[in-house]
């Protein structure tokens, strides 16, 4: 059986070296600062091959952002469509898997990237808030919804749930390529464990409640009703 060339291999892996050599730069030293002919170098690539790929730096942002973050979105919005559990079994999936995916691999870097540089960089911000934010929102907001919908979660305001849901994950982002990584705390937290206990926190609170038993104050198959001790029915 024949074996794909080892050149041949080698060209179909280069996006995707451009990709991460793109991503580390970025949360290394920031986008703005960051040359094209340093993702190339560190790629291993002449700066017109990675032209050849990405015409401009803001096509290699762009890349970046919708290999790691919009791809996940969209996997994360078919599962919502097929999923078969229950609702809280799903946020607690879609948070586990955002950590797994992104904050606990370079894709974390990507939130500092444009806090720290959008409104330098308008079209980057538009691309942003069209492929990742507003698909995030969606997606959780109807998962929030299925909830609702399915008698698991009590009546709540969608768009303000979801920022509450993001929150956390942003800060865990920013803290880790900031302060995180100064290594100031002896005792830092563990960001899944923060995560497990936010995500319990958002349940608690969405959950709907169990209704009470009424008091029986009447007899009823032939058991007597809840009264204070000693007290002789009427």
């Amino acid at each position: 059986m024949p074996t794909t060339p080892t050149r041949q291999r080698r060209k179909e892996a280069r996006p995707q070296e451009l990709l991460d050599a793109a991503l580390a730069l970025f949360g290394e030293k920031g986008f703005a600062a960051t040359r094209s002919e340093e993702v190339a170098a560190r790629a291993g690539v002449s700066k017109g091959t990675l032209y050849l790929y990405y015409p401009s730096k803001e096509d290699l942002l762009k890349a970046v952002i919708r290999e790691n973050l919009s791809n996940l979105i969209a996997e994360g919005s078919d599962t919502l469509d097929s999923y078969e559990g229950s609702t809280g079994d799903l946020l607690k999936y879609l948070v586990s898997t955002w950590w797994e995916r992104v904050g606990n691999t370079p894709a974390s870097a990507i939130h500092k990237i444009m806090l720290s540089e959008v409104r330098n960089f308008p079209e980057i911000a538009e691309f942003y808030v069209r492929e990742v934010m507003t698909p995030a929102q969606t997606l959780f907001a109807r998962t929030i919804q299925r909830g609702i919908d399915r008698g698991e979660f009590r009546q709540v305001p969608l768009k303000e749930m979801t920022v509450v849901m993001f929150a956390p994950m942003m800060f865990l982002c920013l803290h880790k390529h900031s302060l995180g990584a100064c290594h100031l705390q002896p005792d830092p937290p563990d960001p899944a464990s923060v995560l497990a206990t936010h995500i319990d926190v958002v349940l608690s609170g969405l959950l709907r409640a169990e209704p009470q038993a009424a008091v029986k104050k009447t007899k009823v198959a032939g058991s007597t009703s809840s009264r204070p001790k000693g007290q002789k029915p009427a």
